[in-house]
């Protein structure tokens, strides 16, 4: 059965030409369906040079490339998000917290559309912190919670509060534990992840430029998090999936941790041990996706 992407927005039928002014593309200037028409798996994450070399292992795992060839990015006409293709894969950047991620997000939604692509996995790989984890443990989300542990996006629209879902793919979410059982390379779990506002106050860390709070407070408010649930902080899940639901696309979360918070707010591993970590959710989505596509 064809699942195609749900737009939630009537008044695009309107409109002569679409412009994703973010990424440098158009209607009146691009054949979406002939450029993305293939689509089946969307990975994004923060950092535009680790979805550039994740487009770069995806290739070669899936026999698709040649060693050392070069990907060109789709979206070279601007300087917000870079954008990568192979086959039926697309690697894109989505920069750092909830508005950039957000922005991407609706440009993304509207390419897929525009391009009739159905059946589409969006997944999220990138590094959070850990709460009572080793470092380099992998966390697939079960639901992306708020600073008050909710299962829930809240967001103004015309000066009101609207809350939205964030619960995931549950069915999505084993497949991808289960891969992660078949390498058996690194500390996989399913946990909530908690997706907060900004990097230092919002996560409790006693190292930014303003905090006015002790440490005990911060190690009571991390436990608390731990008993809810919760095994990693980031900054993007909650809009993820509040605009995966929205638009009926099966979506998943698999961030790498970088420390544990709960023994320290500074990450301090070595750049070599650092970008080990950062290739373990690559590792395990290029798993998954190799063996939906019949290739394990």
């Amino acid at each position: 059965r064809e699942n195609f992407i749900h737009l939630c927005n009537p008044h695009l039928e309107k409109m002569k030409e679409d412009i994703l002014y973010h990424f440098a593309l158009g209607t009146g200037t691009h054949d979406f369906p002939a450029l993305f028409g293939d689509v089946k798996f969307v990975c994004v994450g923060g950092s535009p040079s680790r979805m550039k070399a994740f487009i770069a292992y995806i290739a070669e795992e899936l026999g698709l490339g040649s060693p050392g060839c070069d990907y060109p990015n789709i979206c070279a006409g601007t300087d917000r998000y870079a954008m990568y293709k192979v086959g039926p894969v697309l690697s894109v950047s989505h920069g750092m917290g909830i508005p950039s991620i957000s922005i991407m997000l609706h440009e993304l939604i509207k390419l897929l559309y525009h391009a009739k692509c159905s059946n589409i996995t969006i997944i999220r790989i990138g590094t959070s912190g850990g709460i009572g984890l080793e470092p380099g443990s992998v966390v697939i989300t079960r639901q992306s919670v708020d600073a008050t542990f909710k299962p829930q996006f809240e967001q103004v629209i015309l000066g009101k509060t609207v809350i939205r879902s964030t619960n995931l793919d549950e069915q999505l979410a084993k497949e991808l534990m289960q891969c992660s059982k078949e390498i058996g390379q690194f500390n996989t779990v399913i946990g909530n992840t908690m997706c907060t506002l900004d990097f230092y106050e919002g996560q409790g860390r006693l190292d930014g430029a303003i905090c006015l709070y002790n440490e005990e407070e911060k190690l009571q408010y991390l436990k608390e998090a731990y008993d809810s649930g919760v095994r990693n902080i980031e900054m993007e899940s909650s809009v993820f999936a509040a605009m995966c639901n929205l638009s009926g696309v099966k979506a998943a979360v698999v961030c790498v941790t970088l420390l544990n918070r709960l023994e320290g707010d500074q990450i301090s591993s070595s750049h070599d041990v650092l970008v080990e970590y950062q290739q373990r959710p690559q590792k395990l989505v290029g798993y998954f996706i190799k063996k939906s596509l019949g290739k394990v």
